[in-house]
């Protein structure tokens, strides 16, 4: 007997339409974009520059996604930002570009629309429109961000889309133009923008993600938006200055070593005081959902640290296969989720959205039912396997959840 079609609900139909037209529009963007580039450059410096733009984007794309490894962020949402990077961004981009170069020619000189369009009017266009994806979704989506360490995480991503489509520019180019030894131009320009820099337009559009970050854990809209601007004018800044000493020649390795090498050291750092944050907000939390019975008490050291969380899923794939370590690591990212929405709540970061909470809530009882009864699981001790046991504390402005006695 063959199943009736399911018929979803007209809400439903929406909620799937619209984020498949987006990425649609926004991956033919994308292609637009290779292909008025090909006009300059030719069909074969298209295919080499695409060839060599995917060596260094796919390690920058893997070290944010363990960046995010904590709560990682919908993997809709990261795609939306790699094509918004990719597609629309980088059309944008030339097309203001390009009209910018035209018009400094045409007005300051030969020779003057080179350095105005990458010294001026890039860093400003580019970052503001790779931003832009970045500020919209804390708009939009403000759940969503649960610090500074997201706000980056967005902003590498889109930035990384970004210098994906013009890498495939700049490689064809080098093919294209070199006169005689196409294979020295485009190896030059590859160790220059795929093996030297290859974070560079992730760097600077991770002011504005770190800007976004402090402005979704700020109480003030005051301070939330000097914060995203503050963000927005220190990545056209460093834009700026790093296209400014390609114009230099020598003054390129001064800026290399003294500006942008420490400043990547400096954001790793951050990243990594960030985590430690995120690590100590699920050590505060976690005993207050075992005394509320949204957890079991053994799984409170498990769920408190990366370490903890890495052996339970081993050894549940060991014990149960592959689909059991899944639910596990669902129903840990579910408690990670509720654990960041309540610690903001608490600081007042929030609006006064209970029904956040709620959802969140019956997200960790769905995936903790998924994972204790997954095929060869057993709960621990303890543990609740239905429903959620005890009343929900007040929100928001209610007294944290503490153990008893606590």
């Amino acid at each position: 007997m063959i199943a009736p079609p399911v018929r979803l609900a007209p809400q439903q139909r929406r909620t799937l339409v619209w984020p498949v037209v987006g990425l649609i529009v926004l991956g033919v963007c994308g292609l637009v974009t290779v292909g008025l580039a090909s006009t300059e450059i030719g069909v074969v410096g298209v295919v080499i520059g695409v060839v060599l733009a995917l060596l260094p984007v796919a390690p920058v794309v893997a070290a944010f996604l363990w960046i995010d490894r904590f709560e990682p962020e919908p993997p809709r949402l990261l795609l939306a930002a790699f094509l918004w990077g990719a597609g629309l961004s980088a059309l944008v981009a030339v097309v203001i570009n390009s009209s910018a170069i035209i018009a400094a020619e045409l007005l300051l000189g030969r020779g003057q629309g080179d350095v105005i369009g990458a010294v001026i009017s890039a860093p400003l266009v580019e970052e503001f429109v790779k931003g832009a994806f970045v500020v919209g979704l804390l708009l939009v989506r403000r759940r969503e961000f649960d610090g500074i360490v997201d706000g980056v995480v967005y902003a590498g991503i889109t930035a990384a889309g970004f210098a994906f489509t013009e890498n495939i520019i700049y490689f064809g180019r080098a093919f294209t133009d070199a006169e005689g030894a196409p294979g020295t131009a485009v190896l030059a320009t590859f160790v220059l923008r795929g093996v030297l820099s290859p974070f560079a337009h992730p760097l600077f559009t991770a002011m504005i993600g770190i800007g976004v970050g402090i402005a979704s854990q700020a109480r003030s809209r005051v301070v939330g938006t000097l914060a995203v601007l503050g963000g927005y004018v220190l990545a056209v800044i460093l834009h700026a200055l790093w296209n400014s000493s390609t114009q230099l020649g020598a003054g390129f390795f001064g800026v290399y070593v003294l500006i942008m090498l420490p400043l990547f050291a400096g954001m790793i750092e951050l990243v990594v005081w960030q985590r430690r944050r995120e690590r100590e907000v699920l050590a505060r939390q976690m005993p207050g959902f075992a005394a509320a019975g949204w957890i079991a008490p053994s799984e409170v050291p498990l769920l408190s640290s990366l370490t903890g969380r890495r052996r339970w899923r081993a050894a549940v794939h060991r014990r149960a296969g592959a689909p059991a370590a899944r639910a596990v690591e669902d129903y840990q990212h579910a408690v990670t989720e509720l654990a960041f929405l309540r610690a903001r709540a608490e600081r007042g970061a929030l609006p006064p959205r209970p029904d956040w909470h709620a959802e969140l809530l019956d997200n960790v009882v769905r995936a903790r039912l998924a994972a204790v009864n997954a095929p060869g699981v057993q709960g621990p001790a303890g543990a609740p396997t239905q429903g959620h046991v005890g009343p929900p504390p007040s929100w928001p402005g209610g007294p944290p959840l503490r153990p008893p006695g606590a």
